[in-house]
């Protein structure tokens, strides 16, 4: 029996929130924001993404304390939402499915922002040199480097988680650490630096690849799911629930998290537009190295890509720990596929970490195909548009919770009138976002088919359990 001094606290899960949350985003946020809006835009899809987060993250919050037994976060509410047997054990494998999904693609994100910034230091992970031909295809000498040094990453990331989770948390707590020191050391420099004159007019219609061009809304729009894609992580104490000293502490880490989370985003994203011409933000494999290169040099360029590199490191185990443990806790309450419950000598569950990296390894193959910053693109939107049954499911339960009564006592009106609230502008956010993202309609079939296929594997759930 695990004791309560071996459970996760307040700091580790805090740091977990914070650490996944400010993982690759931070350092490609800026490329990617000034690709598709414009300033304006970029500060309105912040304001509405801060809003609708903060409502999923006071729903989480809130069921971390009503409902404590549900130790596996939204995958725990898809099973509990439903009455009928068979219905509830599909919600739940479902949901289960769509979040190991997206961990999937969010890894590679991380994985290839890592090298992105490695590149600082070995310059020849830029290089277009073409190494060998097969067929009428090119590979060309950095983007093989690439490959190799990703799968190195993530591979060297699956030894270390399996040595014990509570190990890896502790690696996760230094790294975040040394993140959240160093970010506030790189906002001191840029508010002196900071020139308005370099991010342009304050609104300007925004042309995409396409040759569209796009107005006020339509930029918000997609900014919106870029923006969502820095937040993704906000259930990250949830998910260590079983792993966690009581639902209080969940509670705490998930807000205390999503405040550091918020404060460092949106100040960092706008600096960086005063620091650096948008045309050398646009082609950036490294934005807040170069914008730093801008004001210090070289040196405070290496500086930062150092700083890149520790962080990412960190929240490479964050993620992939996450990844393996969510549908390992699955497994474990009869949610998902049963021979996962496998476990090694010091706990990791070690059959979702090896799935886990094995189909995270397959996305790692779009490094060959295209350079970092394609890379990244579409592994986030892939996986943000995954992530967001896990942000609909948990609102849409606490929803019935406050209609039927269920934990709450008869005088405490006002209080289900508030979580009332919380989960219907929760709904609607998560329901604005699956919106936004059908603008692009490859990544949003893709998504779909990733999700679709979870239904292929349901029947392995009826195999006899070890």
């Amino acid at each position: 029996m695990t004791t309560n001094k071996k459970k996760m606290g307040y700091f580790v899960l805090t740091s977990l929130v914070i650490g996944n949350m400010i993982g690759s985003g931070i350092f490609m946020l800026p490329r990617q924001m000034a690709e598709v809006a414009s300033p304006l835009a970029i500060l309105l899809a912040w304001s509405l993404t801060g809003a609708g987060v903060l409502m999923i993250a006071l729903v989480f919050g809130n069921l971390a304390v009503k409902k404590p037994e549900l130790t596996i976060g939204a995958q725990s509410h898809a099973y509990a939402l439903f009455a009928n047997p068979k219905a509830k054990k599909m919600a739940g494998f479902i949901a289960v499915w769509s979040y190991w999904v997206a961990n999937w693609a969010g890894n590679v994100s991380i994985i290839t922002s890592f090298t992105g910034y490695l590149s600082v230091f070995f310059p020849v992970l830029n290089s277009k040199a073409v190494w060998f031909t097969v067929g009428s295809y090119s590979f060309q000498e950095g983007r093989v480097l690439t490959f190799l040094i990703c799968s190195l990453l993530l591979w060297g990331v699956a030894f270390i988680i399996s040595k014990g989770v509570s190990g890896a948390g502790k690696i996760n707590l230094l790294a975040t650490s040394a993140k959240v020191i160093g970010f506030f050391l790189f906002i001191i420099i840029a508010v002196f630096a900071f020139e308005s004159a370099r991010m342009g007019a304050w609104y300007h219609p925004v042309i995409d690849t396409s040759g569209v061009e796009n107005g006020l809304l339509a930029q918000v729009n997609r900014a919106s799911i870029v923006t969502l894609w820095a937040f993704i992580g906000i259930e990250s104490a949830m998910m260590f629930a079983g792993r966690a000293k009581s639902g209080r502490v969940i509670q705490a880490a998930t807000i205390s998290g999503l405040v550091i989370a918020v404060l460092l985003y949106i100040t960092i994203s706008v600096l960086t537009l005063g620091l650096i011409p948008k045309n050398e933000l646009l082609n950036s494999a490294s934005p807040l190295a170069d914008a730093l290169n801008t004001v210090t040099g070289s040196g405070g360029s290496a500086v930062m890509a150092l700083l890149a590199l520790v962080c990412l490191f960190g929240s490479a185990i964050g993620w992939v720990m996450m990844s393996s443990e969510a549908p390992y806790q699955a497994a474990k309450n009869g949610l998902f596929l049963p021979f996962l419950k496998k476990v090694n000598k010091n706990g990791t569950p070690v059959r979702t970490l090896i799935l886990t990296c094995f189909a995270a390894q397959l996305f790692i193959f779009s490094t060959l195909s295209g350079d970092i910053a394609f890379a990244y693109d579409f592994v986030v939107k892939v996986s943000t548009l995954a992530f967001l049954v896990q942000y609909f499911i948990s609102p849409l339960y606490q929803l019935k919770l406050v209609l039927t009564g269920e934990t709450y006592e008869k005088n405490k009106k006002m209080k289900r009138y508030f979580d009332f609230i919380i989960a219907a502008l929760a709904l609607i956010y998560a329901a604005w976002i699956i919106k936004s993202g059908t603008a692009d309609l490859k990544v949003f079939l893709l998504s779909l088919c990733l999700f679709l296929a979870g239904f292929l594997l349901y029947p392995l759930m009826k195999l006899k359990k070890e």
